[in-house]
């Protein structure tokens, strides 16, 4: 399975959910490729930070970019039972390429107005895709959200208008966890003590993804 984690509005925490996916994903055994399609790089630097600090780590992480990136991960997942891909929050060449081959394509939004106001372009590039990638499948939900307020639910309320997206009840909070296993080179999952409540965030979208079906677009 091919995923990719993007959209067109920066600090979302794309990575940090590339990242947490990768972690969880390879924990289960399968062979599992990391693709650092970000001009910011921030995939690759939690790599080296990962090798730096004698973490041991069952996946291969490389960076790959451009029109070509479709051609290169195609190449690539002969070898791969799953491949995630990190492609940053702009709308590039390199993400319309991994798009065009992808499974599933994962889109978190922060419950601000600026953020959930791009879900129309959102929309307009996931049309797009689907021209040359019908069976694209999409999941949108609440990242690095409110511990508390009314943000949340006005925000996902937005995200569930028109009902052409998968996956909107899913609300991943702002925790400390998140930034603090990140700096570390690590995953929630391998935290400890484990904060019981953000591995519940995750583990709700790593079930959506990877363990139930989500409706084509």
């Amino acid at each position: 399975m091919i995923v990719v984690i993007g959209g067109i509005k920066g600090g979302s925490g794309k990575t940090t959910i590339a990242t947490n996916l990768v972690v969880m994903r390879a924990s289960t055994g399968k062979k599992v490729l990391l693709v650092d399609a970000d001009e910011q790089k921030s995939a690759s630097d939690w790599a080296e930070q990962r090798d730096s600090l004698g973490i041991a780590s069952s996946w291969t992480t490389v960076q790959l970019s451009g029109a070509s990136l479709n051609s290169q991960v195609l190449r690539l997942s002969k070898h791969y039972d799953d491949i995630i891909i990190d492609v940053g929050g702009r709308d590039t060449t390199s993400q319309r390429s991994a798009l065009s081959i992808a499974d599933m394509f994962l889109i978190p939004f922060k419950p601000r107005a600026y953020d959930v106001w791009t879900l129309g372009k959102v929309r307009l590039l996931v049309n797009e895709t689907i021209t040359v990638n019908p069976s694209l499948k999409c999941c949108v939900f609440l990242n690095q959200a409110d511990t508390f307020g009314k943000d949340n639910e006005e925000s996902l309320d937005i995200l569930r208008e028109g009902n052409t997206f998968g996956c909107v009840d899913i609300c991943i909070a702002n925790r400390k966890v998140f930034s603090n296993t990140a700096t570390q080179g690590m995953a929630v999952v391998e935290s400890r003590p484990i904060d019981k409540k953000a591995l519940q965030e995750i583990t709700s979208l790593y079930q959506r993804v990877y363990e139930s079906n989500i409706t084509v677009i």
